[in-house]
């Protein structure tokens, strides 16, 4: 016979690919990507078809659709985004990068020739 424990353990859905692990503030550094850069794909890791002129970004570590406030440090700058991909490529997470905004929403808060700006996110 099985404790409720271990019958409540067994029909516990399966964890989240990417779980959400973001604290409600975070900082780190944010870059901008367009459909016209090598390598992007037409549809966003969600299936929506990328519009770069959208306010949308790229996280690994919060839910589609979640809004998030993406703040410039040097100029005070905000953006509200709606996560729709995922990324940044995990190499330049290990370097800092936190988030990749939509040309779109980079260029509310930033020249898109700065191509990596500090920034802070907070969750919505």
């Amino acid at each position: 016979m099985f404790s409720h424990s271990q019958l409540y353990a067994r029909v516990q859905p399966p964890v989240a690919e990417f779980p959400l692990q973001m604290k409600s503030i975070q900082f780190g550094k944010a870059s901008w990507y367009s459909r016209f850069d090598p390598g992007i794909n037409k549809h966003t890791a969600n299936s929506e078809i990328f519009d770069d002129t959208k306010l949308t970004a790229a996280m690994w570590n919060v839910p589609f659709h979640q809004l998030v406030k993406v703040t410039n440090l040097d100029n005070g700058k905000s953006v509200i985004v709606r996560v729709n991909d995922r990324g940044p490529h995990k190499r330049f997470v290990r370097k800092g990068r936190v988030i990749d905004l939509s040309r779109q929403a980079f260029t509310q808060i930033a020249s898109p020739r700065k191509g990596l700006i500090n920034v802070q996110i907070e969750l919505l």
